[in-house]
Formats: C-alpha cells, structure tokens, sequence
C-alpha cells in the first residue's frame, strides 16, 4: 500500500495509473491535509510533502512537484506554477501576456517524485523532464493548465492532445516514474 502526497485528483489519478503497472495499490492523502511548499526547488518541495504525509499516516508515501519552466522568463513560473494566478485560464493570460511577442518560447514540464519511507525518510528521488515550445495561445483540447500550451516536437501536438501512450512516453512525471519503479518495487516488495 502507498499513499499519494496529494489532493489534487488528475495527480493522484495519473500517479496511479503508472504504479498499476507496479502492482501497487495506492491511497490518496488524508482528507484535509495540505503540506506547504516551502522549498526552492521542485525536489525540496516533492521530499517535504512525501516526509509530512509519511510520518502522519506511518506509510510509504509517494509525492510529486511539477511545474512550467519558461526559459525566456527565467525559469518562472517555476515552483509557483500552481500559485502564478488563482484559476488555469488566469495562470494561462498571465504566462502569455508576460510572454508577450518574444519567438523564443522554449520551456520544459519538471517533475519531481518522492518517496519516504513509513518513518517519514525521503529514501528514493526521480526528476523527469518535457521539453517543448509554448504556443501563442492554448489549443482547444481535453487537458488542463499548461498542458494546453507546451507543444511537443517529438510528439507533434501539445501535452493536452497526447495519446495516453505518448504521455507515457514523452511526460515528465512518468519519466520520473520509470526511474523510480525498479527500486520502489524492490523496496516495497511487489
């Protein structure tokens, strides 16, 4: 059994779709528990969540923090990605208005996965990363946030039209999670 450090439901969804794979079953957080993010990196803020809601519920728990890293903007929205604007169209006005009309718009998802041990210890770290480019205005696709704005050349569209195949392939946190699964199975023993 593991827990998902997280409230947010397309997270702990996708998260356990790749652990299925695993054999994991998985948990979500308590009802009500948020951890601050208080870090400076996505790492920092992956490894506090996954320590807090390990030690809370005394079990294995898994944690990610992702977000958009825009080159041209220095790397921001960056750990604030979440926080950047209160809603995804909000968050969306801003990153482009900020970006105004500059042709370089390279950018990169980072993912960050944790993973603490019952005792509340961060034993196994991952980062994945997509690159890609951030289009001038959101497609109109099924997806959500950024996804709708990071085009990706391997695959061709945006991470909001990918096929599930391609984002098992091409996504940032699934990229993290193939790093992870051989030791998360060998540690909890599945």
């Amino acid at each position: 059994m593991l827990v998902i450090a997280s409230s947010n439901r397309h997270k702990i969804r996708e998260l356990a779709a790749m652990l299925e794979a695993a054999r994991l079953q998985v948990l979500p957080q308590p009802d009500g528990l948020e951890v601050e993010e208080t870090g400076a990196t996505f790492a920092e803020n992956a490894r506090l969540k996954a320590e807090t809601v390990a030690a809370l519920t005394g079990r294995w728990t898994l944690a990610d923090d992702s977000g958009l890293c825009v080159d041209a903007l220095g790397g921001a929205p960056g750990i604030y990605s979440a926080r950047y604007a209160p809603s995804d169209a909000e968050r969306i006005s801003r990153l482009l208005q900020e970006l105004g009309d500059t042709p370089y718009r390279s950018a990169a998802i980072v993912s960050a996965l944790a993973l603490a041990d019952p005792s509340g210890r961060t034993v196994l770290e991952a980062e994945g990363i997509c690159r890609g480019e951030i289009l001038t205005r959101p497609v109109q696709a099924p997806g959500y946030g950024y996804n709708t704005l990071l085009h990706v050349r391997e695959a061709g569209c945006t991470l909001a039209e990918m096929s599930t195949h391609q984002l098992e392939k091409l996504g940032s946190r699934a990229k993290a999670a193939r790093q992870l699964a051989p030791q998360l199975r060998r540690l909890l023993g599945v």
